[in-house]
């Protein structure tokens, strides 16, 4: 009687290795050190370098895209006469203004630096507790479809309310420019996160949900053991996208409010008819926009599973 054993593809490949052992005595110390010492040169030669395809990939397209604005500022400017400064005219403004950006002569002038910390802190205040309340009503609107479907027609009628339109009645119930510019921010900022944090809980796969039944665990273990991990990328997205509405928002409120503030200066500066230090505050908003983004995407970047940032 014949019999047959049949291996599979990994038991024969281990055979196959421990066959090579068998017949290979051993490894010499210099083939290990050779071949430790290639796979070092392997993986120095895997990093990026400075060269000509980098550059011209990475560093040469922002670098036209900037020139070709200034280009066309240029343009605009030769074309309107002195109603334009220059990007020449403009960038010794700007060099004369940040040379002392801390200056204070009084409550209506002080030098861009505090207007930028003031609209900043603001900023801040609104983002805090719009995302103290929007967080857990997100959690809770996706976690409870009754609730979903008593919340989703009024985040549809008051998302799309302009800021604008909500500062009267923050002047109204809070008799003051500051609480007001913040209840605005406040009210703008809150739907991104509630809305995004519902959809990441929602979309939450419901075998994790079936295994905590199983498992009969608590609705707070529920939350911070599974829905929290899992709506994590949902939740800093939406925190994202509120920063960049607060910081949008502010600048609008401030014009209509006064006092200290980036929006504030836009406007006072447009009264005395300064149309550089205008130009500047547009560059000055834009980039702290920009480094608000960037700090936020780092974040996001740093909590969240590498399958979801591919």
């Amino acid at each position: 009687m014949v019999s047959a054993v049949f291996h599979s593809p990994r038991r024969t490949t281990e055979a196959a290795v421990h066959g090579s052992e068998r017949n290979a005595p051993h490894l010499m110390a210099d083939d290990t050190v050779e071949t430790s010492a290639s796979a070092s040169v392997a993986k120095v030669t895997t990093r990026p370098r400075w060269n000509v395809a980098w550059i011209w990939h990475h560093v040469l397209p922002p670098l036209l895209g900037l020139g070709l604005l200034v280009l066309i500022w240029e343009l605009v400017s030769m074309g309107t006469g002195a109603n334009i400064p220059s990007p020449k005219d403009t960038l010794v403004q700007a060099v004369q203004i940040f040379s002392d950006p801390f200056y204070s002569k009084g409550p209506n002038d002080q030098g861009v630096g505090w207007n930028i910390l003031a609209s900043l802190k603001r900023v801040a205040v609104g983002f805090g507790l719009a995302a103290l309340v929007g967080i857990p009503v997100g959690f809770m609107i996706g976690r409870f479809t009754f609730l979903s479907r008593m919340f989703n027609p009024l985040i549809s009628l008051l998302r799309p309310v302009s800021p604008l339109a909500w500062l009267p009645i923050g002047l109204l119930v809070f008799k003051g420019a500051n609480p007001a510019a913040i209840w605005t921010i406040f009210i703008c900022s809150i739907w991104p996160m509630i809305i995004n944090t519902a959809v990441g809980v929602q979309r939450v796969p419901q075998d994790y949900m079936n295994v905590a039944r199983v498992l009969n665990l608590s609705e707070w273990k529920i939350v911070t053991k599974i829905l929290f991990p899992s709506v994590l990328p949902y939740m800093l997205t939406g925190v994202r996208l509120a920063v960049g509405t607060a910081w949008l928002v502010i600048v609008a409120a401030e014009m209509l409010t006064g006092g200290v503030g980036i929006g504030f200066w836009v406007w006072d500066e447009w009264n005395n008819l300064n149309v550089k230090n205008i130009i500047i505050a547009i560059f000055v908003i834009g980039i702290v926009g920009l480094l608000l983004e960037y700090a936020l995407i780092k974040l996001a970047t740093a909590f969240t599973f590498e399958e979801v940032k591919n």
